[in-house]
């Protein structure tokens, strides 16, 4: 389960790269636009980072910073959005995308635990 979380953050995080590019050259939007390339590479970046956890407790600790990295990732899709910046379609897209992430996360974090 853990390589699939890291082939879906990475493809995500392509995937914030090109948003990221279309709000900054296309609507000249840097401001939010900066904040989601933030969170929504930083998902990829904590999942890659756990597969060299030091211990269980780091592993976990990656993983927690990463579902918290989606959840702020999913509120800045969603004041872009509101302001008009990305349409629906693109909206509908990059949140479905994140939310599938985190319920990986949250199902990787409650096994983890119960274990």
């Amino acid at each position: 389960m853990a390589g699939a979380i890291q082939d879906k953050s990475r493809d995500f995080a392509i995937r914030i790269v090109k948003c990221y590019k279309y709000l900054t050259e296309q609507q000249k939007e840097w401001v939010l636009s900066k904040q989601l390339l933030r969170c929504g590479t930083s998902i990829g970046a904590n999942t890659r980072e756990s597969r060299n956890a030091q211990s269980r407790l780091d592993f976990l600790s990656k993983l927690n910073v990463a579902l918290k990295e989606a959840d702020e990732t999913e509120y800045w899709l969603d004041i872009i959005h509101a302001s008009g910046y990305i349409d629906d379609v693109m909206y509908e897209s990059l949140e479905k995308d994140c939310s599938e992430l985190v319920v990986l996360l949250v199902s990787i974090i409650k096994k983890l635990k119960e274990s």
